[in-house]
């Protein structure tokens, strides 16, 4: 479902001026950018969704796109958590407090919240697919009373690669946080195994009132559709943030077309009945 947002200005082309307020080392080669708009007016104005993104820009690198990580309530202050990959991602790994760089934004779809009300809900994340849903996190656990049950399942390759440790810890005592990884190493007292594992064991009590929302790796989200499918949810009832190479943001440029739609504009987030005959397709 696309929400409506705040743009940042009325020329979605335009880059404004921002800097980066504070630097997080969250994981090896993960961190977490605060990023400031400079200009006071536009600050007022701008405004995000959980699961919506900003286009970073860096002069004479390029353009990257990257999920918003913060909280809506409080959108002053931008996070953005960014894994170290290409060329624009490796230049800002290099950036330090007080940088300058350009945004625009917000766009794309956001997590379904409004539809959550009263309902259980499941939040399935591997790796870095944390960072789009902790806006999500923030939100629902400010609004606990409006949903039912709430469960995290987490999924990463070690325990050092898990994302926002402590945070998820002081959000344990509203709701269920269940974490997993594929190495333990020494002094891991938790679950090993793919997160789909933690699904399986998870008590399902009404599934259809129940809403799932995951994020991370796309083979990873397969299969946790296919098992919330066998525990009794609907595909309506499924929902899936996923990532292509976003270079305009605004679906003229075609490079994160998928099938009919483009992720930058009818995404990210998608309800998985909308795209569960096109992610059958090899290689799409």
């Amino acid at each position: 479902m696309k929400m409506p947002s705040v743009m940042s200005s009325d020329n979605p082309w335009l880059s404004l001026s921002a800097t980066v307020n504070e630097v997080v080392r969250e994981t090896p080669g993960v961190a977490t950018y605060h990023v400031m708009l400079d200009d006071a007016a536009n600050a007022a104005t701008y405004a995000y969704r959980p699961g919506q993104f900003n286009m970073l820009y860096l002069p004479g690198v390029g353009e990257v796109a990257i999920s918003i990580s913060g909280n809506p309530a409080d959108s002053e202050c931008l996070p953005h958590t960014i894994r170290e990959a290409g060329n624009v991602t490796q230049t800002l790994a290099r950036l330090r407090a007080g940088a300058s760089v350009g945004l625009r934004g917000p766009f794309g779809a956001s997590w379904p919240v409004g539809e959550c009300a009263g309902k259980d809900i499941i939040l399935v994340a591997g790796g870095i697919g944390m960072a789009p849903i902790r806006p999500l996190l923030y939100e629902l656990v400010a609004g606990r009373d409006r949903f039912g049950k709430i469960s995290v399942l987490y999924g990463g390759r070690s325990p050092e690669g898990l994302l926002y440790t402590e945070q998820l810890d002081d959000w344990q005592k509203s709701i269920d946080i269940y974490r997993t990884v594929d190495r333990p190493g020494s002094g891991w007292q938790g679950h090993v195994g793919v997160v789909t594992a933690l699904l399986e064991r998870l008590t399902i009590e009404r599934p259809e009132e129940t809403v799932l929302m995951t994020c991370g790796p796309e083979v990873m989200m397969w299969y946790t559709v296919q098992t919330a499918l066998e525990l009794g949810l609907s595909t309506k009832s499924i929902w899936v943030s996923l990532e292509r190479n976003m270079n305009c943001a605004i679906g003229l440029c075609g490079h994160c077309q998928l099938g009919p739609g483009f992720l930058c504009k009818d995404g990210p987030v998608f309800s998985y009945d909308k795209v569960a005959s096109i992610l059958k397709v090899e290689a799409l």
